[in-house]
């Protein structure tokens, strides 16, 4: 698949064949042409972006509109990876309907090749309509920050046996509604390990174990972007916050002190197009 475009059916097959699935967020054509020509798999407009790129506290304040207009700078950076765009807040909640309009806006404006949605056998429905249609979806369970409200907070999900056992039916609703594969979030990794063996589809873990069939990742967060915030589950790859600032404070330093710019970085006119200046009688 290294040339090739990736479609949700490659993704499917790996699971068989026992190939890790790679996927990380972008948000715009820098990132995206760099983790594409990289050779991620999925490549994911989350709404994440909410947090990343326009900073705000959480997911909750993202439109429709954000997505597409994210979604679609994205896409001009992608040749290979599957493209796929998460479904905001309250843009398929509140019923099919809208979830149709909003998913087939993802799909036809932002150019979106599959879309993701929070929740499970609540969303069953939801999730069977837009695969009827022919919009290919990814699930969602555990933690599901769009619900952060409802768990006061991002917690870890499933650590009790009750509600362990949701999270499987929840996983399981979504592979009978047709969900191509489903997104494990904040969960343990026994649990996770079950759900990925328990399935047919692919299972993309984030803070969900070593047991999933893939692995996906906030960009900002593997590179130094992030801040402060370091989740647990987080490996943190390069510091390219540190890199920028320093960079930054060396350029200060330069135009300061009159280092930058030097004659090698400056235009000069043509001698020809130069007059000599006449003298005065």
């Amino acid at each position: 698949m290294e040339n090739t475009k990736v479609t949700i059916i490659d993704i499917q097959r790996m699971k068989s064949q026992k190939k890790k699935i790679t996927a990380l967020t972008a948000y715009d054509y820098p990132f995206a042409k760099l983790l594409d020509e990289a050779g991620v798999d999925i490549i994911l407009v989350g709404d994440s972006l909410g947090m990343t790129v326009l900073g705000y506290e959480n997911t909750l304040s993202v439109t429709i509109e954000d997505m597409i207009y994210h979604t679609k700078a994205v896409k001009r950076g992608v040749k290979r990876a599957l493209l796929m765009a998460d479904m905001p807040f309250m843009s398929y909640q509140v019923s099919i309907d809208e979830a149709l309009e909003n998913a087939g806006r993802l799909v036809k404006e932002g150019g979106a090749e599959a879309v993701k949605l929070e929740g499970g056998i609540v969303m069953q429905d939801t999730v069977a309509a837009l695969v009827d249609v022919g919009i290919p979806v990814m699930g969602h369970v555990g933690l599901t920050p769009q619900s952060i409200h409802k768990f006061g907070g991002y917690k870890v999900q499933g650590r009790k046996q009750a509600q362990a056992r949701e999270i499987v039916e929840d996983a399981k609703a979504l592979e009978d509604a047709g969900a191509f594969s489903v997104l494990l979030e904040g969960i343990p990794l026994e649990l996770a390990k079950e759900i990925t063996n328990t399935l047919k589809i692919p299972t993309i873990g984030i803070g969900a174990g070593a047991f999933c069939d893939g692995q996906i990742m906030v960009i900002h967060d593997i590179i130094g972007l992030s801040g402060e915030f370091k989740p647990k589950f987080v490996k943190q790859y390069v510091d390219i916050g540190e890199i920028v600032k320093n960079a930054v404070k060396e350029y200060m330093k330069d135009v300061s002190d009159g280092s930058f710019p030097r004659e090698d970085h400056s235009y000069f006119m043509e001698k020809s197009h130069l007059r000599p200046v006449q003298k005065k009688q």
